[in-house]
């Protein structure tokens, strides 16, 4: 039963992860035809990804009173509008209404602070690593959209393809109301969401790994929506061949984040977070190099990817291990919502830093390994391999 309900959760994730980012596999169409800056670009790939952001704050907090089902449901149903707005949006060459309708697709982007309690409350703490990491691998949407939503622009058409996705909403929806359910260890915290939120935000677990998550999937956010852009101006490829790439190195991230998870149950996750920094900061540096395709960047990207996949694992399982049972979500959803926020701000970046007169990101990409390397060093020495659980402080209501 529980292995049906976290691949059902994980397909959820997937779906809405899809859908969140929609506008970014077709940001170089929607930059040509509307005639937009590197800046402008930037924008219309980062408004999801910073509404989807913020939002998971609350959506976590809600999933500790309502359960993983309710909320996976109401996240699903409520993307299909938004999903669909910005296919008209983008029928009509409006760039106004795709930020507009941008900010409301966020939406689809919090069904990540559902999923961590949902599975943590299926599995025992042993394997909580591996649970989180499965759940995790929903990050596949943005490898799907990336590869199949130029694709099937090119098959069917702009606005139909939202539709076709819309669609995929609602049918999982009502797949979730037939067969999903809460674990039976799952139990209702009927606390008002405000000061469960003002108690996780007083842990220092939750800031430790905000931080560290702000980096790990902060990048791997920020390079799943912006790396088409970035293939096709350094490599001038087309949107197809650029968005294949980015698939590419989303599937290799998403293959690495279980890898991160399993490996955070049997070694401590401190270790695997500081090899995911490591190889990150190196990757960063290797890749403002601008290594020839095909072959050495491919190879750059994905062992970037891997890397960063393997972190994202090591530090939701940390989180996992941290987390007092009343508060994983309270704390999930501040945590994702600043991996999330760590991937609003590095496409803004590349679009200000970008050198148009030699064609490169260098400032982009050795921001990235300087930030890995200050989190490696905090994470070497102020974080503590074993810790035990950290205790819920109290708050007066």
């Amino acid at each position: 039963m529980r292995t049906l309900n976290l691949a059902l959760a994980t397909w959820v994730s997937a779906i809405n992860f899809w859908a969140w980012n929609m506008i970014g596999p077709l940001s170089t169409t929607y930059a040509e035809a509307l005639s937009l800056s590197s800046t402008q670009a930037s924008m219309l790939v980062a408004t999801p990804i910073l509404v989807g952001s913020l939002g998971r704050i609350v959506v976590g907090a809600l999933t500790d009173r309502f359960g993983g089902r309710s909320m996976f449901i109401a996240i699903s149903l409520a993307s299909i509008l938004p999903v669909l707005a910005v296919g008209v949006a983008g029928s009509i060459d409006s760039y106004v209404l795709l930020l507009v309708f941008g900010f409301f697709l966020g939406v689809a982007g919090t069904v990540f602070a559902v999923g961590i309690p949902f599975a943590n409350n299926w599995y025992e703490p042993a394997r909580r690593g591996f649970a989180t990491g499965v759940f995790g691998a929903g990050m596949v949407g943005t490898a799907l959209s990336a590869f199949f939503t130029p694709r099937m622009v090119g098959w069917f058409g702009l606005l139909p393809t939202h539709v076709i996705v819309a669609a995929a909403l609602g049918v999982t929806a009502l797949v979730c109301v037939a067969v999903m359910r809460d674990a039976p260890a799952f139990e209702p915290h009927t606390e008002p969401v405000l000061p469960k939120l003002k108690a996780a935000a007083r842990l220092r677990v939750t800031w430790e790994m905000s931080f560290l998550y702000a980096v790990v999937f902060g990048g791997f956010v920020a390079f799943s929506n912006y790396l088409p852009t970035y293939i096709k101006t350094i490599y001038d490829f087309s949107a197809v061949d650029a968005g294949t790439r980015t698939a590419g190195f989303a599937v290799a991230a998403v293959i690495a984040r279980p890898i991160g998870g399993a490996l955070s149950d049997r070694v401590p996750p401190k270790f695997v977070v500081l090899t995911s920094l490591a190889g990150t900061g190196v990757m960063a540096v290797v890749a403002a190099f601008q290594p020839p395709p095909d072959f050495w960047s491919a190879v750059t990207f994905i062992t970037l990817a891997v890397f960063l996949g393997i972190g994202t694992g090591g530090v939701f399982a940390w989180v996992a291990r941290r987390s007092p049972s009343a508060s994983v979500g309270s704390i999930t959803g501040i945590v994702a919502a600043a991996g999330g926020v760590g991937g609003y701000f590095p496409p803004l970046v590349m679009g200000a830093s970008y050198d148009s007169v030699h064609n490169d990101y260098t400032f982009g990409l050795v921001l990235l390994a300087i930030t890995a390397l200050i989190a490696l060093l905090y994470t070497a020495f102020r974080l503590s391999a074993r810790e035990p659980d950290t205790p819920v402080p109290t708050h007066s209501t």
